[in-house]
């Protein structure tokens, strides 16, 4: 198993699905449901991430390959797309819009809140999807496309484990702890991102 290419993907969509910092959008989102459903809801949601993320996993490449999109360009852009989603967290941007959305869920009473807004955009957003993507690209074996599946479903399992004690962790935390979590994970991803668009370039430069 090559173990760098392990730990670089566990800390990529660990970063970008952020488990931790779903766990207040989930209890907004959930506000009001008996626990069973709030149960349901997180497996779902967990379930359809998987689907999508492993789905952009295993065919990401080969639509871009017919959309006449080079990997390296994608990496780039993936790149920047990260460096956006890791500049929202460092501010706080992402976090209230996470709020914003719950808010609406809750508010329209919308019946499928494990599709939207908690499986997707919330644990298979753009950032996932492109980290998935560019991650798949670089593993250049079945073997490692399939530790990149495992770390997907980990990464997955880890939010449905986050939803079943999001109450607890978002007590734990406490705001000052949300907050702190939040800056640090948005300054590691940026640092990731930039890597992505430096890989990028040297692939074009090539």
């Amino acid at each position: 198993m090559d173990l760098d290419f392990l730990v670089s993907a566990a800390v990529t969509l660990f970063v970008v699905v952020d488990p931790l910092g779903l766990a207040p959008a989930f209890v907004a989102i959930t506000d009001g449901l008996p626990p069973a459903a709030r149960n349901q809801a997180g497996f779902r949601a967990t379930v359809i991430a998987v689907v999508v993320l492993v789905g952009a996993a295993l065919i990401g490449e080969w639509l871009l390959h017919h959309l006449g999109i080079g990997l390296p360009a994608f990496r780039i852009a993936g790149g920047l797309l990260l460096f956006a989603v890791a500049f929202e967290m460092v501010l706080g941007v992402r976090v209230e819009r996470q709020s914003r959305e719950a808010e609406v869920a809750v508010e329209e009473r919308v019946r499928h809140v494990a599709a939207f807004p908690l499986a997707i955009p919330l644990m298979a957003g753009p950032g996932a999807l492109t980290a998935v993507i560019l991650l798949a690209g670089e593993a250049g074996s079945l073997a490692r496309l399939g530790v990149l599946i495992g770390v997907v479903i980990a990464v997955c399992a880890l939010c449905l484990v986050v939803f079943r004690f999001s109450a607890r962790v978002s007590g734990w935390l406490g705001i000052t702890g949300n907050v702190v979590l939040s800056r640090l994970l948005g300054v590691l991803l940026a640092a990731l991102a930039v890597q992505y668009v430096i890989d990028g370039a040297k692939a074009v430069w090539r």
